[in-house]
């Protein structure tokens, strides 16, 4: 729940890094609107496995941050979320998994969750473009939003998110190309939940993304670092190392999008080798 913020900077870096790599091999590059809007949209699917955290809806409190975004509203989905994967981990434990009361860092938390959701997304917007676009803009843009603005979206509540989220999808549909940017859509989602898997499978807790195949005769393995490496959610190493070296390489690949910054840079490195 506490890796909110790092969770949304990790799946913003590696979209950036991923469109810098094809740039600079293929020559393909996106418009600054389409970078941005799925920059964003990957950032905010980095948080969306956390959806199986859930809270109390009644009350609107407790729930990861993606749980928390549209009040009880995004509460209530977590609920069902949770209580969904619970029920996917209890159909198919072994008996060497162990009882679980929740359905956390289960079914979301695996790699075919993010293909899934990855190919199936990108299959909606072949066929029903306009409102698969619509909706997925506004859940991701929104969990963005949540995570990339942490603190300002806690104090200023889900009301006022809610409806900065709408003005930031009415935009970014009016301004991208409707020729080629969709189906990039399932990808930027796709990508952003298996980045979340890698960034769970370096704290302690760890993370089942290969089930269902068994290891060690279990379906839901986790897999993560030693608990002598491995990173404490919320710890001091979050947030004062990893966070901040996310944010600047998260800075830097985007520099690195616009033509006179690579030129810049490989000039300064000519002049510096020569």
């Amino acid at each position: 729940m506490v890796m909110g913020p790092t969770h949304a900077m990790s799946g913003a870096a590696a979209w950036l890094i991923g469109v810098g790599a094809i740039t600079a091999t293929t020559g393909y590059q996106q418009s600054p609107i389409e970078l941005a809007v799925y920059t964003a949209v990957c950032a905010g699917s980095a948080l969306l496995p956390d959806l199986d955290c859930s809270g109390r809806v009644m009350t609107n409190q407790g729930g990861s941050t993606v749980a928390r975004t549209f009040g009880v509203v995004s509460l209530f989905v977590a609920e069902c979320v949770e209580k969904f994967s619970l029920g996917v981990y209890k159909l198919t434990q072994s008996k060497k998994d162990g009882k679980r009361r929740n359905g956390h860092r289960t079914f979301t938390h695996t790699w075919i969750f993010a293909a899934l959701i990855g190919f199936g997304l990108s299959a909606l917007v072949a066929n029903f473009e306009r409102w698969t676009v619509i909706v997925t803009l506004f859940l991701t843009l929104g969990l963005a939003i949540r995570g990339l603005l942490a603190e300002w979206a806690r104090k200023s509540g889900w009301v006022l998110i809610t409806i900065t989220t709408t003005a930031v999808t009415i935009t970014a549909i009016q301004n991208l190309p409707t020729g080629r940017g969709y189906p990039l859509l399932g990808v930027a989602v796709g990508v952003g939940c298996f980045v979340h898997t890698l960034g769970d499978m370096i704290t302690r807790a760890g993370c089942p993304v290969l089930w269902p195949m068994p290891i060690k005769g279990e379906r839901w393995y986790e897999i993560g670092l030693t608990k002598s490496i491995a990173l404490r959610a919320g710890g001091a190493v979050e947030t004062a190392v990893l966070l901040p070296a996310l944010t600047i390489l998260t800075i830097g690949a985007a520099i690195w999008q616009f033509p006179s910054s690579r030129q810049a840079l490989e000039a300064a490195y000519s002049a510096v080798a020569a």
